[in-house]
């Protein structure tokens, strides 16, 4: 046995001198206060009496001195907090990775996974001897500990009961190498995963060297259909329209029956019936729909009525940005083609003037300059289509003729949706970049779209005009205009404003404000930076967000999903590998027994206590 608390020379004076005192006690005579009487004699059979039964009350006093002996050794031990050698030398010290991800909300086990791997973790806290030290993290896209590295079971507990399970998938190899960081040089370490096993494990664990991880399984079955895909467009030619392409996929092994309901803007878009076969993910899509400004959504359920496991991926969600109206100039000395793409986007408010009557302070978005090329505009972008020398921004080469697209950027949004490889040019010029300038499409013989910044303006020029090709006869051709467009107002006509959750998110945000609010689904509000117009935010939880800033404007939406097939894979998992190796399960000390003595010397002296007490009082010990 060795002592942890006060060492044995101290427990032996304190244990001395309360045996001593108490002793005492015991050994000192009353002081009888002389009373006189009328007449004695009747008092000399009392007295005849105590003395014979003076054996017996000195017998029920040395019970009563042995019982507080009794009771003042055993709290001298408490103190020394004493533990048998053999298990004091085996203090561990572990980290519980808890995790609180997406599927830790499946409810195949009452009330909820999470609340199953609560109850196991403190079963755990309860079983720490007192050489014993845990600490608590909770475990999905981020690790973040609840609770220090203590032996104490109720700070364990405490920070136990304020995990809750978020919408994101978990990274384990995050959180395997915080546990590493954690257990750098204790002694006898541990890691202790309390999961579903719905864990990605490649490349998890190489920086633990031999600290073992043990294995706690959470869950019974994994019934589940989920929303694994969902997104939005706008068509580029009528952005009043949109298609949407969602993935219901069924990750149980017997075949669901479903209902698949599509809102925008809270009202019902489309209801329809699917039948998924075992583990099928199934696309579904829906063109040429309206009716919805901004928000859509897209939920699921069983069509039998009933519901499956985890419900946290039966729902997505999606916006569709505001579309604000752009003001658009056009310098020409007239252009029907031009006219005709500029008219097929209604939220665009087209001024067209002479190259005369051109004034460069108006307030334009996008300035088109058609076969002219007067002073740059003091604000917004341009388009130079087949410019003069004189003017340019950019400097024109040799003359080209019977040319085309030989090479361009299939990355670059002006020239999204467009198929140019079979555009024929009748004459025109080739451009002669500068070294920061973007060749958007090119000849064999040189670049004939180049876009840039002068001055801190956008631009692009053509090297030709288009009503010299074929480009005009094409759809491409008001593709292209309005992509110039959408880029130089900063609006993507496939943007949708949905962001994975259990990821940084960086929110545009009025570059004016230091700080703004975001109010989340459960409309709590956060207080956030911004840096550069952008918010910064790790989002948890899926469905719809504000952004609220310090002026009068309108408060802007955005939309989260979780949408990750390999969260949705609920069913739970009875092994872990971590690097091959197999999780072994808990070891090392006993799960829900207390291993600290003096708790139970206490326990000791209280129930002693509770004996003397009814000793006293049935004239037992007195």
């Amino acid at each position: 046995m060795s002592f942890f608390g006060f060492p044995p020379s101290v427990l032996l004076g304190v244990g001395g001198a309360a045996f001593a005192a108490t002793i005492g006690l015991y050994i000192l005579k009353l002081r009888r206060r002389p009373v006189a009487v009328p007449f004695s004699p009747i008092w000399q059979r009392v007295l005849k009496d105590k003395d014979a039964s003076q054996l017996y009350s000195r017998l029920k006093n040395l019970l009563s001195l042995l019982l507080q002996l009794a009771l003042l050794t055993l709290l001298v031990l408490a103190l020394g907090d004493p533990r048998p050698t053999a298990l004091a030398k085996k203090g561990e010290t572990t980290v519980v990775l808890v995790d609180t991800s997406a599927s830790m909300q499946a409810a195949d086990v009452l009330p909820s996974r999470l609340a199953q791997a609560k109850a196991k973790v403190h079963e755990l806290a309860s079983g720490l001897g007192g050489s014993d030290r845990m600490l608590v993290a909770k475990m999905d896209a981020s690790t973040v500990p609840v609770t220090t590295m203590t032996g104490e079971a109720a700070e364990l507990n405490d920070g136990v009961d304020r995990l809750v399970a978020t919408d994101t998938r978990v990274d384990l190899r995050r959180a395997l190498a915080f546990s590493a960081d954690v257990l750098h040089g204790a002694e006898n370490p541990q890691i202790v995963v309390v999961s579903d096993g719905a864990l990605d494990t490649d490349g998890a664990g190489k920086d633990l060297g031999n600290v073992p991880v043990r294995f706690i399984p959470i869950g019974k079955r994994g019934r589940n259909v989920a929303i694994t895909g969902f997104s939005v467009r706008r068509y580029p030619l009528d952005a009043s329209r949109y298609e949407v392409m969602l993935e219901v996929t069924n990750t149980d092994a017997a075949p669901e029956n479903i209902e698949l309901t599509l809102l925008g803007d809270g009202n019902v878009v489309d209801v329809s019936r699917l039948s998924l076969k075992p583990k099928e993910r199934l696309p579904r899509f829906y063109t040429d729909l309206g009716g919805a400004s901004q928000k859509l959504e897209a939920r699921i359920r069983l069509a039998d009525g009933t519901k499956d496991d985890l419900g946290a991926d039966d729902r997505a969600y999606a916006l569709m940005p505001e579309r604000r109206r752009a003001r658009v100039q056009v310098v020409t000395h007239g252009n029907t083609y031009l006219d005709a793409a500029l008219l097929l986007d209604e939220y665009l408010d087209v001024a067209t003037v002479a190259p005369a009557a051109y004034d460069s302070a108006g307030a334009f978005d996008l300035t088109i300059f058609d076969g002219v090329a007067p002073q740059a505009p003091e604000h917004g972008g341009a388009l130079y289509l087949n410019p003069p020398e004189s003017g340019s921004p950019v400097k024109l080469g040799r003359v080209l003729s019977d040319f085309g697209f030989d090479s361009w950027d299939k990355h670059s949004p002006l020239l999204r949706f467009m198929a140019v490889d079979n555009i024929q040019i009748s004459h025109g010029h080739a451009l002669i970049p500068d070294k920061d300038d973007h060749v958007v499409g090119a000849s064999e013989q040189g670049p004939i779209v180049v876009a840039g910044r002068r001055d801190g303006h956008p631009y692009v020029v053509t090297g030709f005009d288009p009503r010299d090709s074929d480009l005009v006869l094409r759809v491409a051709w008001p593709l292209f205009v309005l992509n110039v467009i959408h880029s130089f107002v900063e609006e993507d006509a496939t943007y949708l404003s949905a962001f994975r959750t259990g990821e940084v998110w960086q929110i545009p945000a009025p570059s004016d404000d230091a700080v703004v609010w975001i109010k989340d689904p459960a409309g709590a509000r956060h207080e956030v930076a911004v840096k550069e117009g952008r918010a910064t935010f790790f989002g948890e939880h899926a469905g719809f967000y504000e952004l609220e800033g310090s002026g009068k404007a309108a408060a802007t939406l955005f939309a989260a999903n979780l949408v990750d097939p390999d969260e949705s894979q609920i069913t739970p998992m009875k092994d872990l590998q971590i690097g091959g190796e197999h999780a072994a399960p808990v070891a090392g000390f006993h799960i829900g027994i207390r291993r600290d003595v003096w708790v139970y010397l206490v326990a000791v002296v209280l129930l002693l206590s509770v004996l003397e007490w009814l000793g006293y009082h049935r004239r037992i010990t007195v």
